[in-house]
């Protein structure tokens, strides 16, 4: 610490103000200090700022699959942000399996070092509010549980899904295939439901119908299921002049069905997914997408995450919030030339 203050030109009590997150420190200040921490490699010890301060400066990320493009690319993105705040992250997959989603609130498998938890659950729903009522500060990630006790930082899935449908109507097309839909009986919420009710809003607005005949049901968002939904609508000889895929993995395994079935894309068939995975860019046609803002949804749950740690006696009430999306149109809707 010493060395990095020499560096920065600031005092010791800067350097550890800066390591430990208090608020009152300048930016340029703050930067100056991290730059020096880089140069130096200098990496705080942990047990002996556990002992002194009862934080360890580790964080711990679960997520439902690393395996998947979204989750990877959302935990390189929640560690990219823990680093320029100092923290370290600690990444746990629980498969999307409820007793390990439990496992990983209740504190019975979560490593004790942790000073709070990123949380994404894919079983766990609205019935399971109560499980967030633990003493470790919690941020939610996620479409699966709403208004519980804990700050969550969630998507526009319903108006983006609206804008992704918009851009597939506004160069013309009318027969407009869904892939990923879910269980039409289900009551719980998730990226499915809220995705299908933007569809069929823009639907609406245009003054077409909702044609179920257009509608596949995906159990896992995959490239697999993806590819069998778009094969399934060929088969079927369904008329489909677009498709909106609820994820780009799912679009990706569609992209490739119908191409080698001859399907010409954009001209026959104009496609769009959801989530800007970096893979989406590379694909042949590259993939428009819906970009739902996965670097702010990063640095935002990890800042929140900070400020709960950092609570004393008095807290704010638990905040929702939603980063900004954008559509990226690429050559699957006919923007040859589109950048990001």
């Amino acid at each position: 610490m010493h060395d990095v203050a020499r560096i920065a030109g600031v005092s010791v009590k800067t350097v550890s103000n800066v390591i430990n997150h208090h608020p009152h420190v300048r930016t340029f200040t703050r930067d100056r200090v991290l730059a020096a921490i880089d140069q130096l490699d200098y990496r705080p010890n942990l047990s002996a700022r556990g002992l002194r301060s009862g934080r360890t400066g580790i964080i711990g990320l679960a997520l439902p699959a690393l395996k998947e493009n979204y989750f990877a690319e959302l935990a390189d993105a929640v560690i990219r942000a823990a680093e320029r705040r100092g923290l370290g992250v600690v990444v746990e997959q629980t498969s999307g399996d409820r007793n390990s989603e439990l496992l990983a609130v209740s504190g019975a498998a979560r490593p004790s070092f942790l000073d709070g938890l990123l949380f994404s659950p894919i079983s766990l729903g609205q019935s399971d509010v109560d499980a967030l009522e633990t003493p470790l500060p919690i941020v939610l990630l996620g479409e699966r549980i709403f208004n519980g006790p804990t700050d969550h930082v969630a998507m526009h899935n319903t108006s983006a899904a609206h804008a992704a449908v918009k851009h597939l109507l506004d160069i013309g097309r009318t027969r407009i295939a869904l892939i990923g839909a879910g269980d039409p009986d289900s009551t719980e919420a998730g990226s499915a439901s809220l995705r299908v009710r933007g569809y069929r809003q823009a639907l609406e607005h245009a003054g077409l119908p909702y044609d179920t005949e257009l509608v596949r049901r995906a159990s896992h968002w995959n490239r697999a299921t993806g590819a069998e939904a778009a094969q399934g609508l060929l088969d079927d000889r369904v008329r489909f002049d677009a498709v909106f895929a609820l994820n780009d993995t799912l679009g990706l395994g569609a992209l490739r069905a119908l191409g080698a079935a001859g399907v010409d894309m954009p001209s026959d068939v104009a496609l769009i997914g959801f989530d800007n995975i970096d893979e989406s860019r590379y694909s042949v046609p590259s993939m428009s997408t819906v970009d739902p803002g996965r670097d702010e949804i990063a640095q935002t749950a990890v800042d929140l995450l900070i400020e709960r740690i950092g609570e004393k006696e008095t807290s704010v009430p638990p905040r929702t919030i939603k980063p900004e999306f954008r559509i990226v149109r690429r050559e699957s809707t006919g923007f040859v030339d589109a950048t990001d």
